[in-house]
């Protein structure tokens, strides 16, 4: 049996919003296993982690950048917010994402890329500026979206100057619709994305284990009301539905027009512009997703200066 601490009930406290003591039940249940320690109070109608589990826990920012019919997303993580406030840092930021651009979105490639501004590797730079700051920072991801036959717009929400900011979306529209009208739409499906935030573009491309889980969870949550199996199941079917309405892109109510899905504002586009017209894809990045966010006890900090035990 694994030991449940208090710093482990005051996590998982901290990311479901449940009580203490389910919390220390959820972790005496699942012998200590956060994830299903999660699903355990999720399952008793105790916690809604699921959007809580993603919250940003960290700092840095995130840049976009487009050329033609290709772009790419950066972030760069940062210590402290302050840091990510320096021209410096969002400068770095900034060409980062142009070099992801070059090199395809490849982290591993990007670090070595040599960037023409400053003439030195993109890793090197980096190493320069913890040197330099004196707090750590960490290129952390990079993708690359591109568009056969269409466009690829961008969206940076939060910005701290324009294309760099906290969350970062990239939109590929394959079609023959006018570009300009294309963009106008690409812009606003982007923005849609940073406030929805799906998972996957269409339900074939769900996480069979994602949808796994949330049956799981359901299906529980059914039989503790003690309906008969037959009607439990379409309970299910009914709460997977919904949940694919939840985190897919094309099937989720368009924030600007809630009548409507995604795909549904698409489809009435091309019609209009009598062309043909359809998503190509998408990335987003939120920055500090999944991360784990560093506590500082400042009083602790301030006593351990002064050679005092907190």
């Amino acid at each position: 049996m694994a030991e449940i601490t208090a710093a482990m009930v005051k996590s998982l406290r901290e990311t479901s919003g449940a009580g203490m003591l389910d919390c220390k039940k959820a972790l005496v249940e699942t012998n200590g296993n956060m994830e299903e320690a999660i699903d355990w109070l999720r399952k008793k109608g105790l916690a809604s982690a699921a959007k809580k589990a993603s919250r940003i826990a960290a700092e840095g920012l995130v840049s976009v950048y487009v050329e033609g019919n290709a772009g790419a997303v950066v972030e760069v993580n940062s210590e402290t917010d302050f840091v990510a406030k320096n021209e410096i840092f969002q400068d770095y930021v900034e060409n980062a994402a142009k070099a992801a651009l070059a090199v395809k979105g490849d982290v591993e490639s990007l670090k070595s890329f040599v960037c023409p501004v400053a003439g030195k590797e993109m890793g090197t730079i980096l190493t320069d500026m913890i040197a330099k700051i004196g707090e750590n920072m960490n290129l952390r991801r990079a993708a690359y979206l591109n568009a056969n036959n269409g466009i690829v717009c961008s969206y940076i929400h939060n910005a701290a100057r324009p294309n760099v900011g906290k969350i970062g979306v990239l939109v590929a529209l394959e079609g023959n619709a006018d570009k300009p009208k294309m963009q106008e739409l690409g812009k606003h499906i982007a923005m849609h994305i940073a406030a929805a935030a799906p998972i996957a573009q269409t339900i074939a491309e769900v996480p069979a284990e994602a949808v796994a889980r949330e049956k799981a969870i359901f299906s529980e949550q059914a039989l503790a009301s003690g309906k008969p199996a037959n009607i439990v199941e379409k309970m299910v079917e009914g709460r997977i539905r919904k949940y694919y309405e939840e985190v897919v892109l094309e099937e989720q109510a368009y924030i600007m027009d809630p009548d409507k899905k995604v795909k549904t504002v698409i489809e009435d586009f091309a019609k209009e512009n009598n062309a043909t017209v359809k998503l190509g894809g998408f990335v987003c990045f939120k920055l500090g997703e999944g991360l784990q966010k560093r506590e500082e006890d400042f009083a602790s900090e301030v006593a351990a200066q002064l050679g005092k035990s907190a």
